[in-house]
């Protein structure tokens, strides 16, 4: 699909002249004759790019400039301006124009810059629909008192650097918990790191969560940065801390302690600035009492305890869920939503959902795959219920 440009310009033959010129490069051209005509256009179209004069009747390209960043801020605004309006047209640039061209138009400064302008507005759209997909996927949705409960208790303890340890089942969503959590605190800016205690095996999870210097062990051919100092000013999030080795643990207190890491096979301790959080699909008390965890560890990780109910426990929220992820899955395959059937989510809303969360976010991207325009009864009972 063509782009298409709004050149602003009170002289015809430099609007003549640019069409001419971005027509043949294959781009659709609005042209403007002033800067209130400009303003009008802006607001009544979503152009790709803006080429403004600066010395205009009615509103010059610096009033434009303005009007165009609250209407559209997006779109990148390149100014023309004569050689004695060039202090102008850089004082434009500084309050947001992409760039600026002088008159008359060198053809491959013009192009140069336009593809330039047209590049960076990708970029940006890119981000801003990347950045919207992360936020979403990050997303709580619920009203059910348990729900009601977490997100009261993240609020309080958002803002503090209180250690706090998740709980629940797999798939409940403790990880949206803790990103949550981290996404309301004073580190927000700074990152926030995850480490999969259960996917890292024992004898290299020290090194994953600590470092280790060059030579320590066999396959150490260069020093690495642990988890604890790439979260050096944020948060550290530790899922399944359950599976944790023994020797893994006793580091982890020292650290916690005293706020100090050494590197596999160093002897230099580095002082780091980390928030941990820590997530368990287990009875970290019962591990205790099996000699599989340590007591003193649990008391450190453990100043705010957050238990996350199961799917089973609050069907009342399996309506939203569904409509949530119906928007989000058919975002992602660029298809119109489908309809669900009341008895359908009565039924999806009676199952029992031993995967919880993440079980019924694959039914419903199940039942969009396999099923016409509305999903029936029928549909849950042939592709969930497998009656």
């Amino acid at each position: 699909m063509a782009q298409t440009i709004l050149v602003i310009d009170d002289e015809r033959a430099i609007r003549k002249t640019l069409a001419e010129i971005l027509t043949f490069e294959g781009y659709v051209i609005d042209e403007a004759a002033d800067g209130a005509e400009g303003v009008k256009k802006i607001k009544e179209n979503n152009y790709d790019c803006i080429l403004c004069d600066i010395k205009m009747p009615k509103m010059d390209g610096i009033e434009v400039l303005q009007v165009a960043h609250e209407e559209r801020p997006d779109i990148p605004f390149i100014v023309i301006s004569g050689h004695g309006n060039i202090e102008t047209a850089v004082d434009a640039v500084k309050k947001g124009a992409f760039d600026y061209i002088s008159k008359p138009p060198d053809l491959n400064r013009l192009l140069i810059t336009l593809r330039n302008a047209l590049e960076r507005k990708s970029l940006v759209v890119e981000t801003k629909q990347l950045r919207k997909r992360i936020s979403r996927g990050y997303e709580m949705i619920g009203a059910s008192d348990g729900m009601k409960r977490i997100n009261e208790t993240i609020a309080k303890v958002a803002p503090t650097d209180a250690r706090v340890l998740i709980t629940g089942e797999n798939g409940v969503g403790k990880e949206l918990v803790a990103r949550r959590i981290h996404d309301l605190s004073n580190r927000c800016a700074g990152p926030m790191i995850e480490v999969n205690c259960a996917a890292i095996p024992s004898e290299l999870i020290e090194s994953e969560l600590f470092g280790h210097e060059k030579g320590s062990f066999t396959s150490a051919i260069k020093q690495r940065i642990g988890k604890f100092e790439q979260a050096n000013g944020g948060t550290l999030f530790l899922d399944e801390i359950g599976d944790m080795s023994h020797d893994a643990q006793a580091k982890m207190l020292r650290a916690l302690q005293e706020g100090k890491i050494t590197r596999v096979g160093g002897e230099k301790e580095i002082k780091v600035d980390v928030r941990v959080l820590a997530a368990t699909n287990k009875n970290l008390l019962e591990e205790v009492d099996n000699k599989k965890f340590r007591l003193d560890l649990y008391h450190r990780l453990s100043v705010i305890l957050i238990p996350v109910p199961s799917l089973n426990a609050r069907r009342d929220d399996i309506p939203l869920l569904i409509t949530h992820f119906m928007k989000d899955i058919s975002d992602e395959y660029k298809q119109p939503e489908k309809e669900f059937e009341p008895e359908a989510i009565a039924a999806l809303q009676q199952f029992n959902w031993t995967g919880n969360i993440r079980e019924l976010r694959n039914a419903v991207e199940r039942l969009i795959i396999l099923s016409d325009k509305k999903i029936t009864l029928s549909d849950v009972e042939t592709y969930i219920l497998l009656k």
